[in-house]
């Protein structure tokens, strides 16, 4: 069965977290594919990479903060210069375990932030969302 989504984008250093949300969003016929990435520079590199072939851009992405390198609001500094066919098809959510109201008020304030999700992703919180923006 296609889902009404193409493609979700879970960027997280965390391989745990990673293959969590992964099969839950798997569960839940939300995506027809999820492109994993390990770091803000891969999903970046995947990105530019499939720059004129949106077909393997992804609809969504799911972004964690608090990773080494390239932290999540360094990878959105970079997204937001990426050319418009990518930032004006990908919409980007936090997905992040952090308590830092910091993190919290800086992702709130990001114009290409469009929630703030916790860890463990809720499938219903997601459908929500994804049903208003997509």
């Amino acid at each position: 069965m296609l889902s009404k989504y193409k493609r979700v984008m879970l960027i997280d250093d965390n391989e745990v977290d990673l293959k969590i949300n992964s099969k839950i969003i798997t569960i839940s016929k939300l995506f027809d594919e999820i492109i994993l990435c390990q770091s803000g520079e891969e999903a970046l590199n995947y990105l530019s990479r499939n720059l004129r072939e949106e077909d393997k851009l992804p609809d969504f992405i799911l972004l964690d903060i608090q990773m080494p390198e390239m932290d999540g609001f360094e990878f959105l500094e970079i997204f937001k210069r990426l050319p418009s066919p990518i930032t004006e098809k990908c919409i980007v959510a936090i997905l992040s375990s952090t308590l830092d109201f910091g993190d919290i008020k800086k992702a709130e304030a990001n114009p290409h932030v469009i929630r703030l999700f916790k860890k463990p992703l809720f499938p219903k919180e997601l459908e929500e969302v994804l049903a208003k923006y997509l």
